[in-house]
Parts: C-alpha cells; sequence; structure tokens
C-alpha cells in the first residue's frame, strides 16, 4: 500500500471557496486531552492567516501554556481544509486542521497534532512510514433521556442487527457527511451492545486517521444530534453491557511495501513486525493512561466484554491485547496487528505517537515477543496467567498514571511538555473521582451503616 500525499494549493482552496460561498472558516487544533478547539474568521482574513498565521491566547487552552509565554499562532495545513456539510447555504463554513508554532514560528511542543508528526519523522529517519485504521465504537441515545439518572439505550439491536436496528439510516447519514470531509467509509454497522455502532473508514498514514478520527468524532454528534439523538464515545456509559473500544490496526511500511508482511513465517508476520509487537507489550502499562484515559475507561477493561486486558497476543483469541487479523495470500500487504485496547476517548495524535514509539522501540532493541496464546484468558486463574507468563493492564486511571511515570520511553513520546501537562491533568481527574461519593455506594452503605 504507497502512502497517498494529499496536495492541496491555496489557488484550489480559493476555488472551493468560491464554488461553495464559504463566508467563514474554523481554524481546528485539538487540546492536550483530545477537546477539538476552534477559532472561526471571515473568508476575508484566510489568505492573511495562510501567510501568517492567527494569534490566540495559548493560555486559556487545557495544557498549553502558562500566562506569560500565552502567545500562540495557528497555520493552516491546507490539505486539511474541508467544507462543513451541515453549515452548506446560508453562511457557509469550511474547516482546516493548523499547526501550531510559539511566537519565533518554532512548532509548540505541547501540540498534540506536532508530537505524532515528530514520532512520524523518527520513523521516516528509520526508512518506515507508520500506517493506522481506528475503529471507533459509540452509542447512541435519545436527546429527551439524557436528564434522566439512567439513560436507555436507542435501540435492542444486537451485532450486525437490521431488523432490530433503529440507527440504521442515522449511520447512512453519517457516512454521507464523512465522505463529505473527505473520509473514505468501509464499513458501518450495529455493534454488540444495544444502541451500540461502528463506523469504520479506510487505513492510511497515521497523521491522516487521526485528523479523521478527531473530525469523525465531532461530525458524529452533529448528525445525531439532527436526529434528536445524542452520540457518545464514552468507554462505558451502561452498566452490564460492552463497552465502546477504538481498536487499531498497524503496520509499517518502506517503500511502498508492507514490512510486518512475511507469508512463509507464522502468522504471516515478519521478525521486524514481532519486535514491534514485543515494543508495544513491553510498554503497555506505560502507554494505558493515554491510550485510555479516563476513569470511565476502566469499567470497559475488565475481563468479561470483549475488552482486553491481559498482555498477549493471538489471532483468534480476541481476549488477547494485540491480535493478528488474517488476510488472504492476494492480499499480503493489509497484513498488520490490532492494538485492542484503546478507546474513543483517546487524543488520536498522542494515542499514535505513544504506539508508534513503543513499537519502535521492540525494533531498535529486537525485542523477542512471547510465544502467542490463542486460548481464552479470561478463563485463566492466577495460576495459569503466571504459568503463561501473561501480566494485566493497570486496573484504574490512579495505578495507569503510576505506570506511566516508570516509562521513560512513553514520556519521551510525547515530550517534557505534553508529559507534565497530561499528567497534571489526569492526577487531578483520578483524584477528583476518588474523592466523590457515588449513588452506587450511597444505595449500598447508606441504609447498612
Amino acid at each position: 500500500m504507497a502512502v497517498e500525499t494529499v496536495t492541496t494549493t491555496l489557488e484550489s482552496v480559493r476555488e472551493t471557496i468560491a464554488r461553495e460561498n464559504i463566508k467563514f472558516i474554523n481554524l481546528q487544533f485539538t487540546d492536550i486531552v483530545g477537546i477539538v478547539k476552534s477559532v472561526t474568521i471571515p473568508v476575508s482574513q484566510f489568505e492573511d492567516c495562510v501567510e501568517h498565521g492567527k494569534w490566540f491566547d495559548g493560555s486559556s487552552i487545557e495544557g498549553f501554556a502558562r500566562i506569560a509565554e500565552s502567545d500562540m499562532r495557528l497555520m493552516p495545513d491546507l490539505s486539511t481544509f474541508r467544507v462543513i456539510p451541515w453549515e452548506r447555504g446560508h453562511n457557509a463554513g469550511a474547516r482546516v486542521i493548523c499547526r501550531v508554532v510559539d511566537p519565533d514560528g518554532q512548532d509548540f511542543a505541547g501540540d498534540p497534532r506536532g508530537v505524532l508528526l515528530r514520532a512520524m519523522d523518527e520513523a521516516r529517519a528509520l526508512g518506515y512510514e507508520f500506517m493506522t485504521g481506528p475503529e471507533l465504537e459509540f452509542f447512541l441515545f435519545k436527546l429527551s433521556d439524557l436528564e434522566r439518572t439512567e439513560v436507555l439505550p436507542h435501540d435492542r439491536g444486537g451485532y450486525f442487527d437490521l431488523s432490530t436496528d433503529e440507527a440504521y439510516d442515522v449511520r447512512k447519514d453519517m457516512c454521507n457527511v464523512l465522505d463529505d470531509f473527505g473520509i473514505k467509509v468501509e464499513t458501518s454497522h450495529h455493534e454488540v451492545a444495544s444502541g451500540q455502532h461502528e463506523i469504520d473508514f479506510e487505513y492510511a498514514d497515521a497523521v491522516s486517521t487521526a485528523d479523521s478520527a478527531v473530525t469523525l468524532r465531532y461530525a458524529l454528534k452533529a448528525v445525531a444530534e439532527r436526529h434528536g439523538l445524542h452520540c457518545t464515545f464514552m468507554p462505558k456509559p451502561v452498566y452490564g453491557i460492552n463497552g465502546s473500544g477504538m481498536h487499531t490496526h498497524q503496520s509499517l511500511f518502506h517503500d511502498g511495501e508492507n514490512s510486518f508482511a512475511d507469508p512463509d513465517a507464522p502468522y504471516g508476520l515478519s521478525k521486524l513486525a514481532r519486535h514491534f509487537i514485543a515494543g508495544q507489550l513491553a510498554h503497555a502499562k506505560g502507554m494505558i493512561a493515554v491510550l485510555a484515559p479516563t476513569v470511565n475507561s476502566y469499567k470497559r477493561l475488565v475481563p468479561g466484554y470483549e475488552a482486553p486486558v491481559y498482555l498477549s497476543w493471538a489471532r483468534v483469541n480476541r481476549s488477547a491485547l494485540i491480535r493478528v487479523p488474517r488476510v488472504t495470500p492476494k492480499q499480503i500487504k493489509a497484513t498488520r496487528v490490532e492494538l485492542r485496547c484503546p478507546d474513543p476517548t483517546a487524543n488520536p495524535y498522542l494515542a499514535f505517537a505513544v504506539m508508534l514509539k513503543a513499537g519502535l522501540d521492540g525494533i531498535k532493541r529486537e525485542l523477542e515477543a512471547p510465544e502467542p496464546i490463542e486460548e481464552n484468558l479470561y478463563l485463566f486463574d492466577d495460576m495459569m496467567l503466571a504459568k503463561h507468563g501473561v501480566s494485566t493492564l493497570p486496573g484504574s486511571l490512579g495505578e495507569a498514571i503510576t505506570e506511566l511515570k516508570k516509562d521513560e520511553v512513553i514520556q519521551e513520546a510525547l515530550g517534557e511538555h505534553v508529559y507534565e501537562h497530561f499528567v497534571e491533568a489526569k492526577q487531578m481527574e483520578w483524584d477528583d473521582y476518588r474523592k466523590y461519593v457515588s449513588q452506587w455506594e450511597i444505595e449500598r452503605y447508606l441504609p447498612v451503616f
């Protein structure tokens, strides 16, 4: 699979602006925890912005800068210029994703997209292009139900159901909007849990797919709202049913060829691919705070709901952390490995950066992957897990933060600025949660003690 380079000139953007009668343009970026931020400018200011950037106050953005160093500039990446589908017509709008630079014009260390770009540069220096394909799961709820103490899923459908899938037409509208954004959808379907869905898009280089994942999250919310629904990427919104993950397929390419593929080797994986797997297993505990970054994430990462918690790899075993999807003999270039622990609350830029850095560490150090385990790990007791040398992911955000503080490779992937601000934000979140008294505690303890 060759890497497709999208080239967009200012002239082609001008043509789009004129054809679509664009009046306003959103300059888009994300904060450290992955929330989309935007500054809106009238179209008359756009060309000046392309040349000189647009100043904004970085001290007001989560984890960006202190008051004394607040001035930041947004520099548009023209390849990401897209018309906003639901804003066509009167006051038509477009968006462009931006680089964040400091007053001296240097890339800002706290820009999550910049973190991924730096990791990609490191891979390219070794001769590799990092390719990813994230699969974001989500739930739909009725907007009218959001004020209830216990929300109910929008439908009672199950995996691939059609007759009970009340969101079939909603997903088609979502796919059309994604297509308008230039995101090539491959499949959409109802997921295992009631009210749960998945839309998968085309495999590509990690920066492009991270851009697409960020766009997908806010685009799907906008479409859902127009149908009287609320779309959430919360990992575990409903007790007792499956949560939502962001399973991510990955591979490295060199000169247009898949470096993970070796049809003559077990599982069709090259030695380099096995080193990559070994690196991710070695750093899984250290990077899980980035891949599953909320308190709620760890209510998904428990045995019994197809969420992987065991540090192992396999092909058919979906309880393993890393799975090797099957490919046909004529699709060797599609060879890839699937990391199953990320969830869709992760900042895709930071998630892909730490995943890549962990895999590259395995390659550089020529780490050996353990033997794959095809048995259902959920059925293993502690003795069996110890026999196979299988450990587990941290069981809470607090434990995950502790592991991140031990892992220098993952810290290096984030960079000092992002690492410090990310840990600070997540430690505050964990401390707030630890002090909060939940309804479950009231119902369980108040009548008894």
